[in-house]
């Protein structure tokens, strides 16, 4: 046994490392989710209702070639944990693992979109600011790293603070995120992957999606790590 690996067995003794997830110890190799809640967090996969209602989250917009979310959410269940976890509790491990299994798998089911570049959701620099990082840049970070797929947090930006979307209808949703993206000089694919963590309404990844049009973007991929159950 290496001194690293006897310094962090020490470490554990004194300040046990705890899955996000079910808050059971984590035990030797293990880091930030256990390997018990890995295998068995709840997958949206390729097939099922939840999978097909997908399909109709942006028929509206064509240019959405397809969609695509990693595991179901529902109130009080161990993925609503993890994402309290990634943007509430700062850790932003928890965001770059569910990327990077999320890149994984989807790679492995051969549903991998053929995209120039990932871009995740800004936040404004105010909520940021208060935050301290983008969640949406974790998710890419780790997707990339997963898939090679390069990624982008500047291409896109919130130029309007809006008030939260919890509670809001589909139109108030709508409404609430109009004109408050704009494109930075720079870049312009043809192709891009949206990536956000939660699936609702589809409001404000669509409304990305409209403000990246403008720029020449024909094909869109929109990916959320969880899609949320109502």
């Amino acid at each position: 046994m290496n001194l690293k690996q006897l310094l962090r067995d020490f470490a554990d003794l004194l300040f046990p490392r705890c899955c996000e997830s079910c808050d059971q110890i984590l035990q030797g190799n293990e880091a930030t989710i256990c390997t018990l809640c890995r295998i068995t967090l709840p997958r949206i996969g390729s097939a099922g209702l939840n999978s097909e209602s997908l399909q109709f989250k942006f028929v509206n917009l064509p240019e959405v070639h397809a969609t695509h979310s990693f595991l179901l959410f529902t109130k009080r269940s161990k993925v609503q944990k993890l994402l309290h976890a990634l943007k509430y509790k700062g850790n932003k491990d928890v965001g770059i693992l569910l990327g990077q299994m999320f890149g994984q798998e989807l790679k492995a089911s051969g549903h991998l979109p053929e995209a120039e570049i990932i871009l995740s959701i800004p936040l404004h620099p105010k909520k940021r600011k208060q935050r301290g990082y983008n969640q949406s840049d974790l998710l890419a970070e780790g997707f990339s790293s997963a898939t090679n797929i390069p990624w982008s947090g500047a291409m896109l930006e919130r130029v309007k603070y809006t008030a939260t979307q919890t509670g809001k209808s589909k139109l108030e949703r709508r409404e609430n995120v109009q004109g408050v993206f704009a494109v930075k000089q720079g870049f312009y694919p043809q192709s891009a992957i949206l990536i956000d963590d939660v699936l609702t309404t589809g409001a404000t990844l669509e409304e990305c999606a409209r403000t990246l049009l403008s720029t020449g973007c024909k094909r869109f991929y929109i990916l959320t790590i969880a899609l949320a159950q109502h």
